[in-house]
């Protein structure tokens, strides 16, 4: 839990230091018969930062936030923490047509890397905003690396400052473990639904931080963050 604590302090504060603790420990405690588990957290915990909400900016607006993502680990055969987490830097803006916009996100935090991209829609319903996205992002430690793809949906409503929303998404991901003796060349590809619900909070202007839970079939994890919309 300080770990943890640690992660978001340091995520708060725009920085992704490098510490070894993520490719350590999932050298010391891998075991055999665990990498569908961690393949599918590792991808829960990526696909995390997909929305915070189903409303965009306009163009030729930006949204530039920063925030952790944390699953709770689906099995002791892989890590000495109750949780994988990590900071995720993430930036948007609208095109100027059909109402689509680009993304791009990123971390580097406890030997592990990822960097990523994709493409995401914004409308809406009477009062409901609506959002729906794709994206791709390859990740890796020195013990493994692989790819990730999801799908998300996602609507909200305002209310007064807050914005509590709810989404749909779905992550798949394509693992292999490199210099790890025997284990090396093991690799796993699977895919997981996540369901999610947050909220967002816009104390001033231009200002926002949320919270959200997201439940899957295998796991569950939380999300929080800062950012600014203009």
């Amino acid at each position: 839990m300080k770990k943890m604590i640690t992660a978001m302090l340091l995520a708060f504060s725009f920085s992704t230091p490098v510490f070894a603790s993520m490719n350590s420990d999932f050298h010391e405690h891998f075991s055999a018969g665990a990498l569908a588990h961690y393949n599918r957290d590792v991808s829960s915990m990526i696909g995390l930062a997909d929305f915070h909400t189903g409303r965009g900016v306009t163009f030729p607006g930006f949204d530039i936030g920063v925030s952790v993502s944390a699953v709770n680990t689906s099995s002791d055969s892989f890590s000495s923490e109750d949780y994988l987490y990590a900071p995720f830097i993430t930036a948007e803006t609208q095109l100027p047509f059909f109402n689509l916009g680009v993304a791009l996100r990123g971390t580097r935090y406890d030997g592990f890397e990822s960097l990523g991209g994709g493409v995401k829609w914004h409308g809406s319903l009477a009062f409901v905003n609506l959002s729906a996205g794709a994206f791709y992002d390859r990740y890796g430690t020195d013990y493994y690396d692989g790819d990730h793809y999801s799908a998300s949906a996602s609507a909200s409503v305002n209310i007064l400052f807050f914005t509590p929303y709810v989404g749909i998404g779905y992550d798949y991901s394509e693992m292999k473990v490199k210099d790890m003796g025997p284990f090396s060349g093991e690799k796993t590809d699977d895919g997981v639904v996540r369901y999610t619900a947050g909220v967002n909070f816009h104390p001033f202007p231009l200002f926002y931080l949320y919270g959200a839970y997201t439940y899957t079939k295998y796991t569950h994890g939380f999300q929080g963050g800062i950012g600014l919309n203009f």
